[in-house]
């Protein structure tokens, strides 16, 4: 195979931090046993975010559709807005996965304190607005590293360079 002289097959692409939500969510409500697994939604309450490239509040209003499969991984699937500081409005849309041994999952869906090295959290957020200094968050690719808490989500966002 031949490469050219300005081809670097080996480098990876690299993160870049842009920002961490800290979303407070409430408690969560049971659907119950679908034939595709539990279905749980947790309204989200509100928060904050800041970070080198974007800070400033979740918005009350938007929620977690999770459905917990019958593996044990739970597929998440959130919908919020945000409010920069500079007052624009930015629209997500969060899908991802959460996975651990049964016993972490089950102390997780219990609302209680899990170390994240103990389970996988990995979402893959996108972003609507029509402030144009934004555009490049409805132009570029993120992925995110999610924490949960007892009382909140705290949600490391990256740029995928």
């Amino acid at each position: 195979m031949a490469t050219d002289s300005h081809t670097h097959l080996d480098a990876p692409p690299r993160l870049e931090p842009v920002t961490t939500l800290a979303v407070h969510v409430d408690t969560p409500l049971e659907i119950g046993e679908l034939v595709n697994g539990r279905r749980r939604i947790i309204p989200i309450l509100g928060g904050t975010f800041d970070g080198p490239q974007l800070a400033g509040e979740v918005l009350p209003g938007g929620a977690d559709w999770q459905l917990i499969r019958p593996d044990g991984c739970a597929e998440v699937m959130a919908r919020y807005v945000l409010r920069t500081t500079q007052g624009s409005l930015i629209e997500v849309e969060n899908r991802g996965v959460r996975h651990a041994p049964e016993p972490i999952m089950q102390r997780l869906i219990r609302g209680e304190p899990v170390a994240p090295d103990q389970y996988y959290f990995r979402t893959v957020p996108t972003f609507q607005t029509a402030d144009p200094a934004l555009a490049w968050l409805t132009r570029d690719l993120f992925v995110a590293r999610g924490i949960r808490e007892p009382e909140r989500v705290l949600i490391q966002v990256f740029r995928v360079g």
